[in-house]
């Protein structure tokens, strides 16, 4: 039979429909998945044998996009609304969303033997902010690694403290959720309280911290420190990220203690002993654990103000915490100083900062402070509450910390869905949510340069 097509005509040899695959940019992988897992959280926890009481597909949802993007804010209480089955799905939820699922799959596929291909190195690649794709396999393995061994220490220690008071099963438990959410940086607690009535406990509260802290300072820079014992030998990342949490902490540390001494509602009703505990602990925990010791609805406007910037800034790069990162907040730092002393160069620690890293970091802050603005204009529209609070709520959702003045439990309906956008943005990074949105395009052509006023 002949052909009945025209042969001028061109035509395309059509690829078998298991041929055709969906191209997807690495952050829209990332999005994907995450969506997936927020999804089939809600369905476990709406499941008869996970709550004592109903819950609705909104709290669901809620609860479910707060543990996977490890923020801690709650719409209901965790250890009286949820049984030890729902409880043991939020702790899963963290899990998996503070180590990334990338991190899970990576090291399943070379468990398996199989080798990544390019695609899925460059989604691990996007997951773990790497720029290097030969190091994501040994990050991964590391991250696991690590997490493993930490946790595993403060299940133990926790257990330990907890015994006497709880018995051995119950304080067994406790330890396990509470490991799982401090170390992810998650602050889901069991106690509506969250962690006040341990206030004065100094092995809690060290333990818990150290966790958050550990957690929160990236997976890179444990790495580093295990390869390289000396200062010198560390990277330049490293030691940056070290000193600007050191510095961070010890500033907030003293500051916090100095406005709150007075207060009677907070640390004016303690010893000093107690006062300094509390103090340390409210000063690290704005990134971003958000576990708290004192009721930040009682603290000073000043406090709330110095935990607004602490949130924003987060922790370090890869690692459990949210936030612009350390790295991005010094970079900023670094670029306004050498405007300021009219330098050509950005540098830090005797290295010069690339000028792609300073647009970069410049291009996040920037995302940031935007998704700050609109959710703050858009909550202060649609909550009857006090600006303050709404700040608090909408910096604490972006950055994934979990502290709240008590607006969380009280947010409308389509409050919550800008909350929920917020955790699932902060999270996945403005950045690539920019990145998702616009992919970028090379110009094949160059513009003329002009000048603008600034400033």
């Amino acid at each position: 039979m002949k052909n009945w097509l025209p042969h001028n005509l061109p035509y395309k040899r059509l690829r078998p429909l298991n041929q055709v695959r969906l191209k997807l940019s690495p952050p829209a992988v990332l999005a994907l998945g995450f969506m997936a897992l927020i999804a089939l959280g809600s369905l476990l926890l709406m499941l008869p044998l996970a709550t004592t009481a109903p819950l609705t597909p909104l709290q669901a949802l809620f609860t479910a996009t707060s543990a996977v993007t490890v923020t801690g804010l709650v719409v209901v209480d965790t250890g009286s609304h949820f049984t030890m089955f729902g409880q043991l799905v939020i702790a899963g939820l963290i899990q998996a969303g503070g180590l990334g699922f990338m991190t899970f799959a990576v090291v399943a596929v070379i468990s398996l033997g199989t080798r990544i291909g390019l695609t899925q190195q460059k989604i691990a690649q996007e997951a773990m902010n790497q720029t290097s794709l030969a190091q994501v396999a040994q990050i991964a393995k590391a991250v696991l690694l690590y997490s493993v061994v930490i946790e595993a220490l403060g299940i133990v220690f926790l257990t330990i403290v907890w015994y006497q008071e709880l018995g051995l099963s119950t304080a067994f438990y406790h330890a396990f959720f509470y490991t799982i959410s401090a170390f992810n940086n998650a602050g889901f607690a069991l106690d509506s309280a969250s962690l006040m009535p341990y206030a004065a406990s100094i092995p809690v509260n060290m333990i818990i911290s150290g966790l958050f802290i550990v957690g929160g300072i990236g997976f890179t820079v444990l790495i580093d420190l295990k390869k390289h014992r000396r200062w010198q030998q560390l990277s330049v990342n490293t030691r940056l990220t070290l000193l600007a949490s050191l510095y961070i902490n010890l500033l907030a540390f003293f500051l916090i203690w100095l406005l709150e001494a007075q207060n009677p509602a907070t640390l004016g009703a303690m010893a000093l002993s107690e006062q300094a505990l509390a103090a340390w602990f409210q000063a690290v925990t704005p990134r971003t654990a958000g576990f708290n010791t004192l009721d930040y609805s009682q603290m000073t406007d000043a406090t709330n103000v110095l935990t607004l910037l602490l949130m924003f800034i987060g922790g370090g790069s890869l690692s459990t915490a949210s936030g612009i990162k350390l790295g991005t907040f010094v970079v900023l730092m670094m670029a306004t100083y050498a405007f300021l002393r009219r330098r050509d160069e950005v540098c830090v620690l005797q290295r010069t900062i690339p000028h792609q890293t300073v647009i970069r970091a410049l291009a996040l802050t920037f995302v940031s402070l935007a998704l700050v603005f609109i959710a703050i204009f858009a909550l202060t529209a649609l909550e009857r509450a006090p600006f303050l609070d709404i700040a608090f709520e909408a910096v604490s959702a972006l950055s994934t910390v979990g502290l709240s003045r008590g607006l969380t439990a009280e947010l409308s309906t389509p409050g919550q869905f800008v909350v929920i956008f917020l955790m699932i943005t902060g999270r996945l990074g403005p950045l690539t949510l920019a990145y998702f949105l616009a992919t970028p395009k090379q110009r094949k052509s160059r513009y003329a340069e002009t000048k603008i006023q600034v400033g």
